[in-house]
């Protein structure tokens, strides 16, 4: 699947555009999201997953987040750390930013 462009500029420069520190590295068919050089976010298939780490506690009590998993050539499906970022959270600012104050 091609990069989303559109959707990564909409959240790299419009929602964390006042944020200090934030960059973004292309990766795979995405891109890692950076605060200060460490990554905190991907955007993939036209979605923002944020890292949990080994407590997904934040991520588990927002309605319609859920883990980012993807299938191997082989079929078997992985599920990784980074959870998906719904659109009511996207358009909070406040609670966006507290979510990325935790994990960078």
């Amino acid at each position: 699947m091609a990069r989303d462009k559109s959707f990564h500029d909409y959240v790299v420069y419009d929602v964390m555009g006042d944020m200090q520190g934030i960059t973004s590295k292309a990766m795979f068919s995405g891109w890692g999201i950076y605060k200060n050089g460490v990554i905190f976010a991907i955007i993939i298939e036209g979605e923002l997953y944020f890292k949990a780490g080994k407590d997904a506690t934040d991520f588990k009590n927002i309605s319609g987040s859920h883990p980012f998993v993807y299938s191997r050539k082989d079929g078997k499906k992985i599920m990784m750390s980074y959870w998906l970022i719904p659109e009511e959270i996207l358009e909070n600012k406040e609670k966006l930013y507290s979510l990325i104050k935790k994990r960078a």
